[in-house]
């Protein structure tokens, strides 16, 4: 596998090593020991699949501490944009996001570390999106970020008055009024 570091630290893009023949092709979409040894030391216990209609935006969610979560995302199914925004204060690039196009095509893989809000706005007509985390879902914990919060500046890569948003993430307060407990430490 190839692993590239985005500007943002703690980000990283991973390519898996894809065997094509005239039959398609095979990947690894996880394991666990070629994970470790790229120093990628998470233990992930939940694996979640979503299915998604285009122009659905997911996001942009977090849990917080003590029950955040890492998260390895991965297209399986069409296509998104995915985002990731730092909330760890006094991290050089907090308040930022990093966009990057997944889809069924590219097979790139998006490690998002804790501290981090996760979003993903559907750019085919359909989408199988799945992921893994290293810790569980925790309801008092969640929280959010509204996507179309003009602070952060995402272009979510859709028109946005065509977004298809849940009652619940519509009325997710803006960066500035998010509640964050997180805290950049260097590597």
């Amino acid at each position: 596998m190839k692993i590239t570091k985005t500007e943002i630290p703690g980000l990283l893009i991973i390519e898996p090593k894809i065997f094509g023949d005239s039959r398609g092709c095979f990947f690894e979409l996880f394991n666990q020991k070629s994970y470790q040894e790229n120093d990628l030391k998470t233990n992930y216990i939940q694996d979640n699949v979503s299915y998604s209609s285009k122009n659905a935006v997911r996001g942009l969610h977090y849990q917080l501490s003590p029950f955040a979560q890492a998260k390895l995302v991965q297209v399986l199914h069409g296509k998104v944009l995915d985002v990731a925004v730092d909330l760890r204060e006094n991290s050089p690039t907090y308040g930022q996001h990093y966009a990057i196009e997944l889809s069924a095509e590219n097979k790139l893989q998006f490690y998002i570390p804790r501290g981090f809000a996760h979003g993903l706005s559907v750019l085919s007509d359909h989408c199988v999106f799945y992921y893994k985390c290293d810790n569980f879902y925790n309801h008092e914990a969640e929280r959010g970020i509204n996507f179309n919060d003009p602070e952060l500046g995402i272009d979510w890569k859709i028109p946005v008055d065509q977004a298809i948003v849940s009652p619940k993430d519509e009325v997710l307060p803006s960066f500035k009024e998010a509640e964050k407990n997180f805290f950049f430490k260097e590597d």
